[in-house]
């Protein structure tokens, strides 16, 4: 019997990326009495609604969507907050289950706690290039003959797969700083046995509220790490404020030399690539190293990230639709300028969108040495005004993709890389990234659009 048989769950946020969803799921398996509680409606939610239809027709699962009802939350004996619910320290609802004695946790929080081997799980985090190394590590150690399963932030959740992880297998963790602050919320802080940190530059300020706050959840992956377990460390972290914890080994990746055979474009994914190689070296043995260095290079990438969706009539289209900050957005710039003859004087940048309070001023300075920005969204028209040019807001992507396709040149690039979220005019950002892909074959191929 599991001992959460019979307890009241809340889970505050179905969202849309997978969490909610399988924290509901798993939930109902322990024989819990589920309710599923989000702000937004069934309509905006119906993926995730129609992925749980199999248990809440036959009750096993309750829903209430577009609003919270405190009462709900003050008769709760679990409550497992979606990481997106903004502010949770300061939310009416997570204070009410707190104050009826209600556990109250995170779904990365229940996986990390069920995990058998602490020692065999590798976590990354960072600013930007996390996604790719978690990508890269699973590629990599999978090519190695390791068992290795892939969760976390990268989508998902890993508690219906509890039962196949065992303590040899690695469990690769996209972790992100919502995801660490409720891992740091716990009575005994988690932590992975080797943490990773890319890198750190100001983002989502928004969930935050400061940079200082921002900063704070990112380093728990190191705080509560414990004596014998190590880090790994990107370029640009400063040494006193990046500490390993006493007794913990740490490594420092700094070398942008170019990697052998790298099949993603940029030197920043060369340094992901070294990451992901120290990484599992420190899981491996050092003699493993080169071995991991040469397996990751070959990582065709993933889905939304700086992937190559068309080159028809000589113009290269790409997708990097998980860009969501100035800087992910700047590296994104020039890893295809590399790629193509006359540079970053080539790329059609397409960005914009959701404004999570960071400053787009480094993309709209980008914009005079490119072939042309065109800027969407939410921050497209304060981000084309910065530009000094304001005819660059399109609005949408549909009118963004068309203009850029139609100035492009062949040996030129149209880029995706909004540096901003997708939630203004898009469920997520892999929605987003589809219909750019949809686009430009629709415009390439000269079939009609549909919107």
């Amino acid at each position: 019997m599991s001992e959460l048989e019979g307890q009241r769950a809340v889970v505050m946020g179905l969202g849309r990326f997978g969490g909610g969803l399988g924290a509901a799921r798993w939930l109902a398996a322990q024989g819990c009495d589920v309710l599923v509680t989000d702000l937004e409606s069934e309509d905006r939610l119906h993926e995730s609604v129609r992925a749980l239809d199999d248990l809440t027709r036959t009750g096993r699962i309750s829903l209430r969507l577009g609003g919270h009802n405190i009462s709900d939350f003050t008769a709760c004996d679990l409550l497992v907050v979606n990481p997106a619910a903004p502010t949770p320290w300061d939310n009416r609802f997570v204070r009410a289950a707190e104050a009826g004695g209600a556990r109250v946790t995170s779904e990365i929080a229940l996986v990390c706690e069920r995990l058998p081997a602490r020692e065999r799980v590798i976590g990354i985090t960072g600013s930007a290039g996390k996604s790719t190394c978690a990508g890269m590590i699973a590629h990599a150690l999978e090519r190695m003959g390791e068992r290795c399963v892939l969760g976390g932030n990268i989508g998902g959740s890993l508690l219906n797969d509890l039962s196949r992880i065992d303590d040899a297998t690695w469990v690769v963790l996209e972790l992100s700083s919502a995801m660490l602050h409720w891992l740091g919320q716990e009575e005994r802080a988690w932590a992975a046995g080797i943490a990773v940190v890319t890198n750190l530059q100001p983002n989502h300020l928004d969930w935050h509220g400061s940079v200082e706050h921002y900063e704070q959840s990112k380093r728990f992956i190191l705080d509560a790490q414990r004596p014998g377990d190590r880090c790994v460390l990107g370029p640009g972290l400063d040494a006193d404020r990046w500490r390993a914890a006493p007794g913990c080994d740490c490594f420092k990746v700094d070398s942008p030399d170019p990697v052998p055979g790298l099949v993603l474009p940029g030197r920043h994914n060369a340094i992901n690539a070294r990451i992901s190689a120290r990484a599992i070296a420190c899981a491996l043995g050092e003699d493993r190293h080169d071995d991991a260095l040469r397996l990751g290079a070959g990582f065709p990438g993933l889905a939304h990230r700086l992937r190559l969706v068309s080159e028809a009539r000589g113009v290269l289209a790409y997708d990097d639709s998980k860009s969501t900050t100035p800087d992910a957005t700047l590296l994104a710039i020039e890893a295809v300028g590399e790629r193509i003859e006359r540079g970053r004087a080539g790329v059609h940048l397409i960005a914009g969108g959701y404004d999570k309070g960071a400053n787009l001023a480094p993309i709209a300075s980008a914009g005079a040495s490119l072939a042309g920005l065109y800027t969407i969204g939410a921050t497209g028209r304060s981000l084309a005004e910065q530009s000094g040019d304001a005819s660059r807001y399109l609005e949408t992507l549909e009118c963004a993709v068309r203009s850029a396709m139609a100035r492009a040149k062949a040996g030129e690039a149209v880029l995706l890389s909004p540096g901003c979220a997708s939630w203004d005019q898009f469920d997520n950002f892999e929605q987003r990234g589809r219909r750019f892909a949809d686009l430009v074959r629709a415009l390439t191929s000269g079939r009609r659009q549909t919107a």
